[in-house]
């Protein structure tokens, strides 16, 4: 729908509480609003967690003036709105939820923002007008930077399964799920993407997050402010807290017994081939969204061989997986190869001693020569 711009005191009767939260002070005259259609495309159901949760991606809203506050008409039972913003380095922030009576704050201020509708087994879609404006009070930046943490691993399987944002689930996939939908990259996407790692960092797989789980669907451990059980220490999946020491009892957010520690499922192809596991494990993940830099998307319709060095006979050591986002730390000349981008002798080298091809990854950022 095309977007209203208002007058802010025009739109008390809309925003009402949030523009009377303590500090918060919006310092532009002008607010912009837009309504999403209720049912844009059909809605995929995942097949992991006890809600069965639905998740719409509604296409991105290009705004005429800045943002970083955005508020939502109630979205009806069983039903939540999350927002993101484009950041400055052209990748986006993670999926804030509205709250009822308080806005979702971007991390910086945007005019590109992207709504998507949340809903249970038991919710239905209605439409949503969402209200965003500019609060100069209510920017918190960025905490984290390139994150790791050392995490319990499952394999996911679920082969023919449908994950949280639509990806149907094949032989040897590549794609990770974590138990919180803040990560979860559009259907497709690698707009959130993690490094996993075995320990000792000897074999790695850059996948997509296309899956909400295991566990749990609100545990956005690796953020210094989690959604939930802020009292857990940052990096500590809420499962393993759990499993561990017993923490909520030893059970989930849906009260259930927790049975392991798990806090990240990986898919067949990224278990077995990536990282070459034969049983869950403990890995070293990385969260590539918090992290800035330089970047790429893989554009293949395979995983790509990560190598020891820039050539194709250097040693194979991990994948990056179709549409992954990674970052790249400079870039090495080696042998040629074609691709998605062409025929290149460049290669990105992605850590100490793992480097992939540049003819299959869509530069967005440039990085130095190594």
């Amino acid at each position: 729908m095309k977007q209203r711009r208002c007058r802010s005191a025009a739109l008390s009767a809309i925003i009402g509480l949030a523009l009377t939260l303590p500090g918060a002070s919006a310092d532009a005259d002008e607010t912009v609003s837009w309504t999403l259609d209720p049912a844009p495309g059909p809605v995929a159901r995942a097949t992991t967690d006890p809600l069965g949760l639905g998740v719409t991606d509604h296409p991105v809203e290009h705004l005429d003036v800045g943002v970083n506050a955005v508020t939502a008409t109630a979205p009806g039972p069983g039903a939540a709105v999350d927002v993101r913003g484009l950041r400055a380095d052209g990748t986006w922030s993670e999926w804030i939820e509205i709250g009822e009576s308080t806005p979702a704050v971007l991390p910086e201020r945007t005019t590109s923002v992207q709504a998507r509708v949340v809903t249970t087994a038991s919710g239905a879609p209605k439409p949503v007008t969402l209200t965003a404006w500019h609060d100069a009070a209510a920017e918190p930046g960025d905490t984290a930077h390139g994150t790791t943490f050392r995490i319990f691993a499952t394999r996911e399987g679920l082969v023919g399964g449908t994950t949280a944002n639509g990806h149907v689930i094949t032989e040897r996939d590549h794609f990770v799920a974590l138990p919180s939908r803040r990560g979860l990259a559009t259907r497709d996407g690698g707009d959130y993407t993690v490094k996993v790692c075995t320990i000792g960092n000897t074999r790695c797989e850059w996948a997509p997050v296309w899956d909400v789980g295991p566990w749990n669907t609100k545990d956005d451990h690796w953020n210094p402010d989690r959604e939930s059980w802020r009292d857990l220490p940052h990096g500590v999946p809420q499962a393993q807290a759990a499993y561990q020491s017993g923490y909520n009892g030893g059970r989930d957010q849906f009260g259930r017994k927790v049975k392991n520690p798990a806090g990240i499922d990986l898919a067949d192809g990224t278990f077995w081939d990536g990282l070459r596991l034969t049983d869950n494990a403990w890995v070293n993940v990385t969260y590539q969204w918090t992290g800035y830099g330089p970047r790429g998307t893989v554009e293949a319709p395979w995983a790509l061989n990560v190598r020891t060095g820039p050539s194709l006979s250097a040693p194979q050591v991990g994948f990056a997986a179709p549409a992954a986002q990674v970052r790249i730390e400079c870039v090495a000349v080696g042998q040629w190869q074609a691709g998605s981008q062409g025929h290149s002798d460049r290669w990105y080298r992605l850590a100490p001693g793992m480097y992939v091809s540049a003819a299959h990854i869509r530069e967005a950022l440039p990085a130095p020569m190594c």
